[in-house]
């Protein structure tokens, strides 16, 4: 047996006592095998993970329990005896790429002091074996990411360095620490085939983290499902697929989107706590599904109406050099001649992977990046030839949900504040007792409460800031809004939660949305007609159920056999 954890709690102190965030985990990993660990954000995983590396600050968490590895109890070292064990026979790939490299020093750099610090070896041949393990992580340009700052590379290169530093010192143990989240999931999928060779290539022993079991299923041997601090099931991989047990592993596998369902709503955790243990995965989903009949007289019912925005020849080009007298010399063709139509009260898909113009065409379609060429005519209007008063009372309109809800909110003002600034800005209502009554019932439309008025972005969860700004997006009561990969780094089951207030609200105020994603199975879920987006360009568009089945395009082709079955 290679690492024991044996009745591992952790407490941490909080102003009202002690928080519990762990509660008794004991489990075995044997030389050479992959545990997943897998749970929502707060079930305990990352916190478990931490300890294993004794990284957690003791002033703050209390942890009792025994942790052996081959037989050496790590509790007890000290904190040098523990360093020298870091990095040499266990590693960890963090969670965040982006947060966890330094800015200020290049990949090459991070990746050689480890190397230097643990193996004793000079400069020189510390760059050559960095070098040789970014070849090995398969990065393009090895020589060239070496010299590069983190900021300069991918969200994918980034995550692959960080895999080349946890390598460095050939550990027995890797750590990994949801190293896919909000990536492509053709990315995910490259992420994660490249450490199953590694470890293969290594005889490593792995411990995989995630919110997503259809990652875990790909990686893992055997599973652990942890929910509120406490394994809660663990059974080999194929077994937990086959035939849950818990309600809580149900609700994890039923709340992904299934590309085989076109379902009304997606299954949350809740469906299967408040009923039969013994209710399936299948009796749950088939519940939601829509018949052919009612995809039917949707699709009537959406497409006899005259499209309520039409966009024609939409180009947008960035430059990316000058020439002597300051003419561009070359240029990104982020977008480039682009042409669709959206209908009131449709969701239209738009798929593709990152850098391949998605984010560009949802801002240019609202003039927030200005387009270099085309049309973009809305409810008959030509909003390119608006000047700047007209466009912005056009955005009582026309809404857009940013990426990441944190960055998007102004952390000196509080959730209230955010959410009736737009009131004040457009003139809405006679006063802020009227305008914070309107946002008031917004925060219960979107399951928040009314003390959360008063409180700060930081205080929320990322799930809650996603409603947050849900909210902000819907105060002016709009007719259209772009949903900018607005799920992308949330669990599977906050996103259930997001996919489906976002139909219901739909339904409730005849909204129509442009729904962004990397993820074509979230895309054939919420989608009415979707349009698949490569190199600046449409290469596909139709139906999600005809082009899932009979995709035409190979870049299509990738996208779908990347999606975690």
């Amino acid at each position: 047996m290679m690492l024991e954890v044996n009745d591992l709690r952790i407490r941490f102190k909080t102003q009202n006592g002690f928080f519990e965030a762990v509660k008794g985990v004991s489990f075995n990993l044997n030389k050479g095998e992959t545990i997943g660990i897998v749970g929502e954000s707060g079930s305990g995983k990352s916190v478990t993970s931490l300890a294993l590396m004794r990284l957690l600050d003791v002033k703050q968490a209390q942890i009792s329990g025994n942790v052996t590895l081959d037989g050496k109890a790590i509790c007890s070292l000290s904190e040098e005896e523990m360093r020298e064990i870091r990095g040499n026979r266990m590693a960890m790939i963090f969670q965040e790429p982006m947060t966890s490299l330094n800015p200020v020093l290049t990949c090459g750099y991070q990746v050689t002091e480890a190397i230097v610090q643990h193996l004793k070896v000079s400069k020189a041949d510390a760059k050559e074996q960095a070098i040789k393990l970014f070849n090995e992580v398969q990065l393009p340009r090895p020589e060239a990411i070496f010299e590069s700052y983190p900021h300069q590379i991918s969200g994918g290169q980034k995550q692959r360095v960080m895999i080349a530093m946890a390598l460095s010192c050939n550990p027995d143990l890797l750590i990994a620490d949801e190293p896919t989240t909000a990536l492509d999931v053709t990315v995910q999928k490259t992420i994660i085939e490249l450490l199953l060779k590694l470890k293969a290539e290594r005889n490593m022993s792995l411990i995989f983290i995630s919110h997503d079991l259809g990652v875990i299923r790909q990686i893992a041997d055997r599973v652990l499902v942890m929910y509120k601090g406490d394994v809660v099931e663990e059974a080999n991989v194929n077994d937990l697929f086959d035939d849950p047990q818990h309600p809580y592993t149900k609700g994890l596998l039923a709340c992904r989107p299934s590309p085989d369902y076109r379902l009304k709503k997606l299954p949350v955790v809740a469906d299967f706590f408040n009923t039969d243990n013994n209710l399936s995965i299948e009796s749950i989903r088939e519940r939601y599904a829509y018949t052919d009949k009612e995809i039917d007289k949707r699709r009537k019912k959406l497409y006899d109406r005259a499209p309520i925005l039409k966009v024609n020849q939409l180009s947008t080009w960035f430059p990316v050099s000058k020439g002597l007298f300051g003419s561009s010399k070359a240029v990104v063709k982020a977008v480039n001649q682009v042409n669709f139509e959206v209908f009131p009260g449709e969701t239209l898909g738009l798929v593709g992977e990152s850098g391949c113009g998605k984010t560009t065409l949802g801002r240019t379609t609202l003039r927030l990046i200005e387009p270099t060429s085309g049309n973009i005519n809305f409810e008959n209007t030509d909003l390119r030839k608006l000047n700047v008063n007209d466009m912005r009372r056009m955005r009582r309109d026309i809404q857009i949900i940013f990426q990441d809800p944190y960055s998007s909110l102004n952390p000196q003002l509080t959730i209230g504040q955010s959410l009736m600034e737009p009131l004040q800005v457009h003139k809405l209502y006679c006063n802020d007792t009227l305008r914070k009554q309107k946002v008031l019932d917004l925060l219960e439309r979107v399951s928040l409460l009314p003390e959360h008025f008063n409180r700060y972005p930081h205080e929320f969860s990322g799930g809650q800031r996603q409603r947050i700004v849900i909210a902000r997006a819907l105060v002016l009561q709009p007719k259209f809004i772009i949903c900018d990969e607005s799920i992308s780094a949330l669990d599977v089951s906050v996103q259930a939660q997001v996919l489906n207030l976002l139909r219901e609200l739909q339904q409730e105020f005849n909204l129509t949305y442009i729904f962004i994603s990397h993820d074509l199975a979230v895309i054939k879920h919420i989608s009415d007609r979707m349009m698949v987006m490569n190199k600046g360009e449409i290469v596909e568009m139709g139906y999600p159920d005809d082009i899932y089945n009979n995709p035409q395009q190979a870049y299509t082709k990738g996208l779908i056999a990347a999606i975690p079955k």
